[in-house]
């Protein structure tokens, strides 16, 4: 069975091994592979079995590729691929729900207490001389914050939202949790549902763990942040897409929103017109939430598994079945 991972590099930059596929078939891996449909076809070639994280799976593409028979998302997200038009053709596609959920719930409240303690700043104007030069025997050049009693607004209350829930309540914070099915078995006196209109409005913090559908898209944006708290502070570690990036630009720089943090941005890489590169106390990090290595390990025996229980005729997390 011939395979091809399009494009390997992100997960596997080479501290974990592809070992456990290539025991099954014939394997290539490609650190990356070009957008374009003609490159994606020749990289495909007679492969039954690709793999893709970023590589766009289109029509033109699931088409033209007659021996194509599995398609193994090395992600949750499925997006890049017309699922419609492979399930039309019979051709599987699966993803993997559930492998980064500890990591990215860990990075937000990193990002949370970055934002309320500015400990990187500090630690460079240690660096650069400025407690030296103190006058006292301590000093901060911006406000630090404290936790306990705040409002957390989680939009999107699924695995990661729950578990940085979780790990929220240990620092004292109420949680107000919007989700569009809810269990209300996991209220309790810190935690409860909301509609988005009471988490605007009262929500210290907000923090986006939600998919990106028509519905989400833009979410925060001018309309819903005149709704915030004047001094609220956004995090978003699932979708760039779920930010107007322009609105967030304007509403940082007037204050309104006292400060971001955002792991994913509208186009990726970051573009050098990004609105939020001009904007006041506003953190942004590379899309690296998931990637803790231990995380990236996980997400590759889901692969495996997914890919075995496909050949053993019971496949699982198919999206397109």
């Amino acid at each position: 069975m011939k395979m091809v991972v399009l494009d390997g590099y992100t997960l596997n930059p080479g501290d974990l091994t592809w070992e456990s596929l290539k025991q099954i078939g014939d394997l290539k891996v490609y650190d990356r592979t070009d957008f374009n449909p003609k490159k994606v076809l020749e990289t495909i070639g007679e492969a039954e079995v690709i793999f893709t994280n970023k590589v766009p799976i289109p029509k033109e593409v699931l088409t033209q590729a007659p021996n194509l028979k599995y398609i193994g998302v090395l992600a949750t997200g499925y997006n890049i691929i017309d699922v419609e038009v492979a399930r039309d053709l019979n051709i599987v596609v699966t993803n993997v729900p559930n492998y980064g959920t500890a990591a990215v719930a860990q990075f937000t409240m990193g990002l949370l207490l970055e934002m309320c303690h500015h400990i990187g700043d500090h630690n460079n104007a240690v660096k650069k001389g400025e407690w030296t030069k103190s006058l006292d025997f301590c000093f901060w050049n911006k406000p630090l914050i404290e936790l306990a009693g705040k409002n957390l607004g989680i939009i999107g209350f699924g695995r990661i939202g729950q578990a940085t829930a979780k790990i929220a309540q240990t620092f004292g914070l109420n949680i107000l949790a919007y989700n569009r099915s809810k269990d209300f078995s996991l209220e309790t006196s810190t935690c409860r549902y909301v509609e988005l209109e009471e988490l605007f409005e009262k929500s210290d913090i907000i923090s986006l763990h939600c998919p990106l559908f028509e519905s989400t898209e833009g979410i925060i944006n001018k309309q819903n942040i005149a709704k915030m708290k004047d001094g609220v502070m956004i995090i978003n570690t699932a979708r760039g897409g779920l930010i107007v990036e322009e609105d967030l630009k304007e509403a940082l720089n007037s204050g309104k929103v006292a400060g971001a943090a955002v792991d994913v941005v509208s186009s990726e890489p970051i573009q050098e017109n990004n609105p939020l590169l001009k904007a006041k106390n506003c953190i942004i990090t590379p899309h690296i939430a998931w990637a803790a290595k231990e995380s990236r390990a996980r997400l590759l025996q889901f692969v495996v598994d997914n890919l075995k229980a496909y050949l053993s005729g019971n496949p699982e997390n198919v999206i397109n079945a």
